[in-house]
């Protein structure tokens, strides 16, 4: 005999739900096969169920589209960050720039290496250092670096990092709706187990092939061993 397994992925859950519920609406009263109480506790289970699968869905889809333009802003700011450190160090080894000078910027100890921004957090991190201190060394009366301007620098590190920003509330709502739909699965799966017993329960009499396909109707899933046969 084949055997059953409870549905693995939520919108199998929501499917199997359907399936019993609406066999059951489209037969006569006397003929359902499942109890009112089970019926009615499925009915509300997956209409909960449903609107909680559909808000993660839709949170997760809204990351994914913000996530391929947060790419872009990432790109950006690491090139210029990544430009502007290389062109400081050029001008201090020109000597337009007095090596002691790095300190201002976290580089000190460098050895003229571009700084590990290779996460959006050491990006934050390391952009922020940058910015500071370039605007420290202008302040006290240095030249500023052009090509890149710290002005654009900056401008596209303030563009990372509304963007970082943005991604971490998406990340947030998807990681809500997500567990409130993971919270919720095992009371589905408890009904619609419930749902399979009393449908299998009342077929049991009928022959093998007949048993299965009625059970089927209702959203029973069955799975055939390797060479296995319905007789």
């Amino acid at each position: 005999m084949p055997y059953r397994r409870l549905p693995n992925t939520d919108a199998a859950r929501i499917k199997a739900l359907k399936a019993a519920i609406d066999k059951s609406n489209n037969m006569d009263y006397n003929d359902v096969v499942v109890s009112m109480n089970t019926l009615y506790k499925a009915k509300n289970i997956v209409s909960k169920f449903e609107k909680m699968y559909k808000a993660n869905q839709q949170t997760f889809e809204i990351q994914i589209k913000a996530n391929k333009f947060f790419q872009e802003q990432i790109k950006n700011a690491r090139l210029y960050i990544s430009h502007f450190v290389q062109v400081l160090y050029l001008a201090v080894i020109r000597n337009e720039i007095k090596p002691d000078y790095l300190i201002l910027y976290g580089l000190e100890n460098s050895e003229m290496l571009l700084p590990d921004i290779s996460t959006n957090e050491l990006l934050l991190e390391w952009g922020k250092k940058i910015i500071l201190g370039e605007e420290k060394r202008i302040a006290g009366g240095g030249v500023p670096i052009y090509n890149p301007t710290i002005a654009k620098v900056k401008a596209m590190y303030s563009i990372f990092k509304d963007g970082y920003t943005t991604q971490q509330i998406h990340q947030k709502a998807t990681n809500r709706t997500q567990a409130e739909v993971v919270s919720y699965r095992a009371e589905v799966d408890e009904i619609i187990l419930a749902l399979w017993n009393q449908v299998e329960a009342a077929n049991i009499d009928l022959p093998p092939k007949q048993k299965i396909d009625e059970n089927k109707e209702y959203g029973v899933v069955y799975y055939y061993r390797k060479g296995e046969k319905v007789e």
